[in-house]
């Protein structure tokens, strides 16, 4: 999962830390779908950027379950994975993607 990737364009996130969401917006709602469809479930989170439209680094978030309302809301259950840089901004259907390279922590002893 490094080409094309889903990016929602909204906070901060980090490896390990839950983030749960609320989408209403109809392009997150389809992306979100497509998502879970695709089996992926995983989506990259950026924060804005007023020049490029998202930050050239994220996180990705894996999406441990989805709560859909008869409205097309959804409540997501995410939690932090790993981290990326953006190496190509994108976009698919009214939301953004992008192509990324992960980043390799180094492990502590």
């Amino acid at each position: 999962l490094n080409k094309n990737v889903p990016i929602f364009v909204c906070t901060m996130a980090y490896p390990t830390v839950p983030c749960p969401l609320h989408i209403f917006e109809p392009c997150y709602r389809l992306m979100i779908r497509r998502c879970m469809e695709t089996g992926t479930k995983q989506f990259g989170m950026c924060i804005s950027d007023p020049v490029k439209g998202f930050a050239d680094y994220g996180c990705i978030l894996e999406i441990r379950n989805v709560e859909f309302f008869a409205d097309g809301r959804s409540v997501v259950d995410s939690i932090g994975k790993r981290r990326f840089k953006v190496i190509r901004h994108s976009q698919r259907d009214g939301y953004n993607t992008a192509d990324i390279e992960y980043i390799e922590d180094q492990k502590v002893n």
